[in-house]
């Protein structure tokens, strides 16, 4: 039997194995890399939050997990500013873009799934969301409505480049919209919506964008993408939507495709009228649509940087909390570790065992270190661990304190966080 045909059977679901194949199978630790990317203000210190969150779900769930985090600190907006000379941050602006695009193509070549980036500078990010062609995705689900909203950064205001005339003190900025990024942008919505609700997706498919400044064109390449997609797309005016949804609400499974301008803007007042509370807590992903990005998934906090929080103690670390859980959750093979994260967060809310920015009185480490005590106890309660991955549980830091190996069962899975 050829070395193809055995790989052939043995991933086929009724594929038998041999009794020592099944067992080295079973212990065998699941691999996943994942990308760090930290910024100024609170960057280090939600970074290292993130690491101890995913390091912890890796030891609970027996994945070998390797971080590879970027080489550079990115600048922050507030970061950028407190420097004097204006074409240093130009500069600097266009350093942090071409950085951060060339790491996450690399990090795309290794294999990686996912990243996790703390807040940085929007106009170097969105140089490269521009480039590589983002969007934003985020589930809204409250009992009148299940709303998809999908955020094109890829195009329009945000994603384009300035030009300067310093002796007039001008800026000049100038952005763009394609029928091909559009398209791109359309079918991954389609098909996020058809994987979260089934083939007919969402009952309505409405884009909100200023499409009355683009020369009738832009509806025009609607009207195309809707007939070869096969759904009906509203189309609508940023206001006349805006009018609609604060009259009237949304009902049903909507999926929604906004302008980043517009759902910008509207984000919080989505969140409003789903119940769903603050910005501050909550965390958001992006997909890198370039081809050879192999769909790479950016995870980020919605709040900002909070420079002015930095090295004080007692930045929130809800957020990032919960993007370590969803990473992986829905990378590394961790099932249930939203929900035993959200779990633990609300045992942590009754309590007020909170930062201070959300009424509380605890420092960051005191909530992490409650949280990761709970989040035990409550994975121990919904499925105790096997007897194979109940073996001692440490941390061993090297002697630069960069590598982390943890041993939990034989073999022993790893979790690695390099700076190469």
């Amino acid at each position: 039997m050829s070395l193809s045909r055995k790989v052939v059977e043995q991933t086929r679901p009724d594929a038998k194995l041999a009794p020592s194949e099944a067992s080295s199978q079973v212990n065998k630790p699941r691999r996943v890399l994942v990308g760090l990317a930290v910024a100024e203000g609170t960057g280090p210190e939600l970074a290292d939050v993130f690491v101890r969150i995913a390091e912890h779900l890796a030891k609970m769930y027996y994945v070998n997990l390797t971080i590879k985090k970027s080489p550079r600190l990115y600048q922050t907006y507030q970061s950028l500013i407190r420097r004097k000379n204006g074409a240093s941050a130009i500069q600097l602006t266009r350093i942090d873009a071409a950085h951060y695009e060339q790491y996450c193509q690399q990090l795309a070549k290794l294999g990686a799934c996912a990243l996790f980036r703390t807040a940085m500078n929007a106009q170097s990010l969105y140089l490269v969301r521009q480039r590589l062609g983002a969007v934003k995705i985020e589930l809204l689900c409250s009992g009148r409505a299940h709303i998809m909203l999908i955020r094109d950064e890829a195009q329009g205001f945000y994603s384009g480049e300035n030009s300067h005339e310093f002796g007039k003190s001008i800026i000049t900025r100038s952005c763009r919209f394609s029928r091909r990024t559009t398209e791109a942008v359309v079918e991954f919505a389609i098909r996020e919506a058809r994987r979260q609700w089934g083939y007919n997706g969402g009952q309505r498919t409405i884009m909100v964008y200023k499409f009355h400044l683009l020369d009738g064109l832009f509806s025009s390449w609607v009207k195309g993408l809707s007939v070869k997609f096969g759904v009906k797309i509203e189309l609508y005016q940023p206001d006349t939507l805006n009018r609609n949804i604060t009259r009237n609400g949304l009902d049903g499974r909507v999926l929604l495709i906004g302008a980043n301008e517009w759902a910008d803007i509207m984000h919080v007042v989505l969140l409003s009228q789903s119940g769903l509370g603050a910005q501050e807590s909550r965390f958001t992903r992006n997909v890198y649509l370039d081809r050879q990005m192999n769909g790479l998934t950016e995870y980020q906090t919605v709040h900002g940087s909070a420079d002015d929080l930095a090295g004080k103690g007692i930045v929130n670390p809800i957020a990032t909390i919960r993007a370590a859980a969803a990473v992986m959750e829905d990378h590394g093979g961790c099932q249930g570790a939203q929900n035993a994260t959200e779990e633990s967060l609300k045992w942590l809310a009754d309590r007020g065992i909170l930062t201070p920015d959300l009424g509380g009185k605890h420092r960051t480490q005191v909530v992490v270190d409650t949280f990761l005590e709970i989040l035990n106890e409550t994975r121990t309660k919904r499925m105790p661990a096997p007897a194979n991955q109940q073996a001692h549980l440490g941390t061993r830091p090297d002697s630069n304190g960069e590598r982390l190996e943890v041993e939990l069962g034989n073999p022993a899975p790893q979790t690695v966080v390099s700076n190469q």
